[in-house]
């Protein structure tokens, strides 16, 4: 990806206004003791509906915007909407509405799961404990763990742990859902099931950030996306804008590389190198087809004509400057 390509995959970032966004931060910062900047002035946006994948490394800053987001920790400077309302002033109304798996939840080890999931019902005070055992029920159904829920939480597989943490933020209806890492620790099943989850949730009007190391679930789940790197928001929107901001390389495999690299000059491509086997060139703005008929045309022996399109780690590696886990 060229600069021209960073710089727009950059000004995708900057939220748009007027339309509904679910989260909607400006500016957010966060500065811990000692200078360190953990989060950068980001403008994030995840629209209403939108199933939003966050992206980064390790050390990028992703779940201490979670945090922020979620009131656990106070920022620096900047400001947060969550539901269309400023937090944290509107926290007690609005935190109701959003459930939330960050770096896994607390349990009672001599507990079972359903008897630690009606202790955290408990603990919620805008639930009815007259509906909690169904309630309880239905979560536990939905995440697959209702043979298991007699079983004390300490005899659970890490998988079944975040399986359980996942059922907490179902005990009721949420509007959003903010989940950290939730295939962690998951086998593939696991892990398609909350996919399938995630899906749910989107086809029932809930809006869904969710952190991952997975880039192949994030292209499976995710509509829109959002990278960070060392505490900036380096990209953001939908999975289609965000892929469309890096150059499509079209590579032609000829015995003619001279004269293919000068009839794909004279129709605009540009960053021209000659291959092993021919030439590859940045597409830009020109159409493939034309492309090739002009190649045909100046009599250029075309044995391979092939568009390559930027994967979504790609992307990442090229805004992050990092690697990324695409498979478990």
């Amino acid at each position: 990806m060229s600069a021209t390509d960073l710089d727009a995959a950059a000004t995708l970032a900057a939220p748009s206004a007027g339309d509904a966004a679910a989260v909607r931060t400006v500016g957010l910062t966060k500065r811990f003791p000692g200078g360190q900047v953990a989060v950068d002035g980001i403008d994030l946006r995840v629209p209403a509906g939108a199933v939003y994948g966050f992206l980064g490394p390790n050390g990028s800053g992703k779940t201490t915007t979670i945090r922020m987001l979620l009131g656990l920790i106070a920022p620096t400077s900047g400001s947060v909407e969550l539901l269309g309302q400023s937090m944290p002033g509107a926290i007690a109304s609005v935190l109701p509405r959003v459930g939330a798996l960050v770096e896994g939840p607390a349990f009672h080890p001599y507990l079972s799961g359903r008897d630690n999931l009606r202790r955290a019902d408990a603990a919620d005070r805008s639930t009815d404990p007259r509906t909690a055992s169904r309630r309880i029920a239905a979560a536990l159904d939905r995440v697959g763990l209702t043979a298991a829920a007699g079983k004390r939480y300490r005899a659970y597989s890490l998988g079944m742990r975040q399986r359980l943490g996942l059922a907490v933020a179902l005990l009721r209806p949420r509007e959003l859902m903010v989940l950290d890492e939730p295939t962690n620790g998951l086998d593939p099943q696991g892990t398609r099931e909350v996919r399938h989850l995630v899906h749910d949730l989107a086809a029932d009007g809930t809006t869904v950030v969710v952190s991952s190391h997975l880039l192949s679930e994030v292209e499976q789940m995710c509509s829109h996306v959002g990278v960070m790197s060392a505490g900036r928001l380096v990209a953001q929107g939908s999975l289609e804008e965000v892929r469309g901001a890096a150059t499509v390389r079209v590579e032609v495999e000829t015995a003619d590389a001279a004269v293919a690299r000068r009839v794909l000059a004279d129709v605009g491509l540009q960053g021209a190198v000659a291959t092993p086997t021919g030439v590859v060139a940045d597409l830009g703005a020109a159409e493939p087809e034309r492309v090739l008929a002009a190649l045909v045309g100046a009599g250029v022996g075309v044995r391979q004509y092939v568009l390559h399109r930027p994967t979504l780690e790609d992307l990442f590696v090229t805004l992050t400057g990092e690697g990324f886990d695409v498979e478990r």
